[in-house]
């Protein structure tokens, strides 16, 4: 389903991560922390149990973003995160986007973008995205 690429439109995907996904995402950054990667670890740590890596959450903004809101053609300028609370392998997720503002001459839009824990309907990371897109905006 396609949606026009208006002010207050918005766009949910649903997502979540392996520990397979997490081991291969320190691969190929090297970010090999334990808190990530080593159970017995984490259990001394705040959280109890791995972690995922920040910006492996993230990069489901930039999936989304690129190829299905607004989509293909769509040029990331700027991304802000903040990460408020940790994410966690095999557990649901959402991704929400929603256009706050957009300048048709510049062919820009400003994309607030969220990922929230489907359980508890809290919000793990939340910033804003700039994209350059030509033929949507």
């Amino acid at each position: 389903m396609q949606i026009e690429p208006v002010v207050d439109s918005s766009f949910e995907y649903a997502f979540k991560f392996t520990q397979d996904e997490v081991q291969r995402f320190a691969d190929l950054t090297g970010d090999n922390n334990p808190i990530h990667l080593d159970a017995e670890y984490a259990t001394t740590t705040s959280f109890k149990k791995p972690i995922i890596h920040g910006m492996l959450g993230a990069t489901v903004f930039t999936k989304v973003l690129g190829t299905q809101f607004p989509g293909f053609g769509s040029i990331y300028v700027k991304q802000t995160m903040e990460f408020l609370r940790p994410m966690f392998v095999e557990t649901d997720y959402k991704a929400i986007f929603r256009i706050v503002s957009i300048n048709e001459e510049k062919h820009m839009a400003d994309i607030s973008t969220e990922l929230v824990d489907v359980v508890t309907n809290k919000v793990t990371t939340r910033g804003m995205a700039t994209m350059i897109n030509r033929e949507k905006f």
